[in-house]
């Protein structure tokens, strides 16, 4: 497992080493899914929703590297195209699914599009990647659920408590904050941490 930028994370932000086992078991969980051809699924509300896309968004393109497709793509693309598309890595942020979320809420319930979303799309040995300060939002909890009942791994980003999602997930980050926007401040390096590690495996 790459560690330089989980060593740098804590040097920079020393009370994020109560995160460090968590942090390191999240990027194992995530690079076997990878490894495999799995696809990662994230949700959560408000600046949660905002940070799944995030995240998709450093593990859908260059991060910090411009990740060159191999030559073997390459050769199957127009040169204009070949040398300007990125490697990635599959992620989809559920929250990208206004036109389903809104007519599930309508016509069934608000609480399930998530676990709706799950089902539809998850894979056993993808992983689901859960965001929540509190630990307790009802749709995310729903989600993780479904995610275990299809076979899929539950990573979950959480404030001190943990919450419900500490329980349900299969392993449960836990920034050292209890206000909202404190932990939303530590999710942030946590999962810039886990991208730059990603990238270095997959990459490098």
């Amino acid at each position: 497992m790459p560690t330089a930028h989980l060593d740098k994370l804590i040097r920079r932000l020393p009370e994020l080493a109560v995160c460090e086992a968590s942090i390191a078991e999240a990027y194992a969980a995530l690079h076997t899914c990878f490894k495999a051809g799995g696809k990662v699924l994230l949700c959560g509300n408000g600046g949660s929703a905002a940070d799944a896309d995030h995240w998709a968004g450093e593990l859908l393109k260059g991060f910090c590297r411009m990740r060159p497709l191999s030559a073997k793509d390459r050769k199957k693309l127009p040169p204009y195209v070949a040398r300007r598309l990125q490697g990635a890595l599959p992620a989809i942020p559920l929250t990208s699914f206004p036109a389903l979320t809104s007519a599930f809420g309508n016509d069934v319930t608000p609480d399930l599009a998530f676990a709706q979303l799950v089902s539809a799309l998850g894979r056993r040995g993808d992983v689901l990647v859960a965001l929540s300060t509190s630990g307790n939002a009802r749709n995310v909890c729903h989600a993780v659920q479904t995610a275990k009942a299809r076979g899929l791994r539950t990573v979950a980003l959480t404030g001190a408590s943990g919450g419900r999602l500490r329980g349900l997930a299969d392993l449960c980050i836990r920034a050292p904050a209890r206000e909202t926007h404190r932990a939303q401040e530590y999710h942030l390096p946590i999962y810039h941490c886990l991208s730059l590690m990603l990238e270095d495996a997959f990459f490098g």
